[in-house]
């Protein structure tokens, strides 16, 4: 713990970056995907769709590859789920359609539902051809607070169904967690921006960034003006270690890394540290791990309280990151950081186990040495992103907003969804469909 905390940037040799960096999952060419979607049953009742969150009927796309159809296919993917191309790339396939698949055994490997997916919808991307029109002008006028995959969805099925829609974003990209917070290796290409892009292009969106609701805009002004209100506006703070001198240099905020990392144009400027220190058990712990290795780290180890099996992480991620070099290990939890002259330089972590079902601390303890310590514990809702005056009539629980099965909240005319509310797992699928429901419902409840 002597010598000081080594940070810096190039670290790499400079064409080794793209090298690092490049698709995780390359495409399928026309062959392979003609030879993939064969491999499919066509099952009547398919399992592949009832697992997918969105309920793409995926025999139906995946026949359709076959017969070299890729805009019908296209249609049958989006017509569910209008962030079809970005989950293709960021699902977690295996935990979801092909886990369900029934050629999903130990003598066989489920379709790659993910990468003919992919391969329909980026072949309707590079056409830019609308594929969706809207309705007759319906006249009603709806508010979507938050520019990522649950706002967008929302928009784009209002604007199908004949609504206006106004978009306000916070920050000054479209995108949410799709732009600035998933693994720069899975979305290449500015895949994110290039759909939204063809999202918008069905008219009757209007955009407004740099606007934070409580701070530019406030909701309840949005239910003044407009006829409906949908929240999607994630979780803007990243949960608290609990640690004395957690805000110290030297302990970092994973998402705000990876934002960082993703609008870089230039990979090699990014300091990364030596030895790095993850802590966390979910995909952005597996995300940052992963990148910090990518970027020149030597030694990157992610510490998780519990075992593998509770692990938030997929267990292809898990192998992912030790592909990578990245040390995992379980039933870890950081007991203190170890300080010299006002920055963390390590951390002393502790043994766990669980004794009748709930875990407990051993007292085993461990000082690792560490030049960068990375917070990826989850993210909690933001109270002052919301109304004072609202915060009462709007109810949560856990820390997100509560809503019912039409993702309706509490507060009449506002409707939320993605990942402040508290539905489903944290995943850009869900997220699509929380906005694709909470549309359909507001519609519904506009025209009644």
């Amino acid at each position: 713990m002597s010598a000081p905390r080594d940070v810096a940037g190039k670290r790499l040799p400079a064409g080794q970056y793209a090298d690092n960096f490049a698709d995780l999952k390359p495409p399928l060419d026309t062959h392979q995907a003609a030879v993939e979607s064969d491999r499919c049953y066509f099952c009547y009742d398919a399992p592949c769709t009832l697992a997918c969150p969105t309920h793409i009927d995926i025999p139906s796309f995946i026949y359709k590859i076959r017969s070299g159809n890729l805009a019908g296919s296209a249609r049958d993917i989006l017509a569910e789920n209008i962030f079809g191309a970005m989950c293709a790339r960021v699902c977690p396939v295996e935990d979801l359609c092909e886990g369900a698949c029934v050629r999903n055994t130990a003598e066989d490997k489920p379709v790659a539902i993910g990468l003919l997916q992919r391969h329909a919808t980026d072949a309707l991307l590079a056409t830019d051809k609308p594929l969706f029109a809207r309705a007759p002008a319906s006249g009603k006028r709806v508010a979507v607070v938050g520019g990522g995959p649950a706002g967008l969805a929302c928009a784009h099925r209002l604007a199908m169904l004949g609504h206006d829609v106004s978009v306000f974003e916070a920050r000054a990209k479209l995108g949410g967690l799709n732009e600035h917070g998933i693994a720069a290796y899975k979305v290449k290409d500015n895949i994110a921006q290039r759909e939204i892009d063809w999202l918008l292009s069905i008219g009757g969106i209007s955009v407004r960034t740099g606007q934070r609701v409580g701070v530019d805009i406030a909701l309840a002004q949005l239910r003044h003006d407009f006829d409906a209100v949908f929240l999607g506006i994630g979780l803007g703070a990243v949960n608290a270690l609990g640690l004395d001198g957690e805000s110290v240099p030297g302990v970092f905020d994973a998402v705000r890394y990876i934002e960082d990392l993703r609008q870089s144009n230039d990979l090699s400027s990014l300091p990364v540290g030596r030895r790095v220190v993850v802590i966390g058990g979910g995909m952005t712990a597996i995300d940052i791990a992963v990148q910090a290795r990518k970027l020149g780290a030597d030694e990157v180890t992610l510490l998780y309280r519990r075992g593998s099996g509770q692990m938030g992480a997929s267990g292809y991620e898990r192998e992912l990151a030790q592909s990578q070099g990245v040390n995992v290990r379980f039933w870890s939890r950081p007991r203190r950081l170890v300080l010299r002259d006002g920055e963390a330089v390590g951390i002393e972590i502790e043994r766990t186990e669980l004794v009748a079902g709930k875990l407990v601390a051993t007292g085993a303890t461990q000082v690792l040495a560490a030049d960068m310590v990375f917070k990826a514990i989850g993210q909690t809702l933001v109270p002052d992103a919301l109304d004072k005056d609202a915060l009462g009539i709007l109810d949560t629980s856990a820390g997100k907003l509560r809503v019912d099965e039409n993702r309706r909240t509490s507060l009449a005319g506002v409707w939320a969804g993605g990942d402040c509310v508290g539905t489903s797992k944290d995943l850009t699928v869900a997220a699509v469909q929380d906005g694709k429901l909470a549309a359909i419902d507001i519609d519904r409840a506009l025209r009644a």
